[in-house]
């Protein structure tokens, strides 16, 4: 068999291996995305139709009504600016408290680290369900932050999942880099803020995305701490809505998947916005040799 021959047989198998990748892949996506496409067609539908068919409803059937019938019932604009502060003052402690800790735990020696790095993955196993009513009790009734922003913020502005990130993140920075800066009369903050964190900036997004995903849909908590509707984020003025006063609405089929897709819908943009960054860099490239 002539070497030609061999590598035009080669190139068909890896052709052929690449379409079935690709059909495979694109099967995946279709399985993965029904569920929100099915999601909107259903909010969009004037009359309910549960079944398989509705994925593919008559065009005269569909309508913003059930979103008409959300905004007229609840405050949306008001529900996500509390939904962005509660997520924002989230956002900031965990990536703050979660940088300093992880940088401390991966490059600085201190007596205790072995140990706070065993609890932060200790608390990893205690669901946060069993804290909330001790974590309520203490901060709305011996802090006095009932009806409070800051109360909502608090339980969550430290998180042991960024602290591992970050501490991952840090031990894989090579110590030739600190060692060097040090020599140059460089401090701790300055090794954090320019040598460490510009090198560990997917860390820093895969952290905001995971953390910004659980206090926009948390509910609960903001519930128990706050109950005037006007500081209730918009996850819990979507829960009342779906609760109380979706199943009196014309179309509560509708109106459930239409409070779905606006709680939906930023956490969604956000990751489109952000999921080409979620790369691995070359961390290394900035050691000769």
């Amino acid at each position: 068999m002539s070497p030609r021959k061999t590598r035009i047989e080669g190139g068909q198998l890896d052709r052929g291996q690449h379409i079935l990748r690709g059909i495979v892949l694109f099967l995946g996506a279709l399985v993965f995305l029904f569920p929100f496409y099915y999601m909107i067609i259903g909010s969009l539908q004037k009359s309910p139709d549960p079944t398989v068919a509705g994925a593919f409803p008559n065009p005269a059937n569909l309508t913003l009504d059930n979103y008409t019938a959300i905004n007229s019932r609840v405050d949306l604009v008001q529900g996500l600016v509390n939904s962005g502060i509660f997520t924002g003052g989230v956002i900031i402690g965990t990536v703050v408290f979660g940088v300093l800790v992880g940088y401390a735990l991966a490059q600085l020696q201190w007596r205790g680290r072995g140990v706070t790095f065993a609890l932060a993955l200790l608390v990893q196993v205690v669901p946060f369900q069993l804290l909330m009513i001790p974590l309520y009790v203490l901060i709305a009734r011996d802090y006095g932050l009932a009806d409070n922003y800051l109360g909502m913020i608090l339980p969550f502005a430290i998180n042991s999942t960024a602290v591992i990130i970050f501490r991952q993140y840090f031990l894989q920075v090579p110590r030739e880099l600190f060692d060097a800066a040090r020599i140059d009369g460089a401090g701790e903050l300055v090794l954090l803020w320019k040598i460490a964190l510009p090198l560990v900036r997917p860390a820093l997004l895969t952290v905001i995305l995971l953390t910004f995903i659980g206090p926009w849909n948390e509910f609960l908590w903001p519930f128990l701490i706050t109950k005037e509707a006007s500081m209730q984020p918009l996850a819990v003025s979507l829960a009342n809505y779906i609760s109380t006063v979706a199943a009196s609405a014309a179309n509560p089929f509708g109106a459930v998947l239409a409070g779905a897709c606006v709680l939906a819908g930023p956490a969604v943009l956000l990751f489109i916005l952000f999921q080409k960054h979620f790369v691995a860099t070359n961390i290394g490239s900035g050691v000769k040799g």
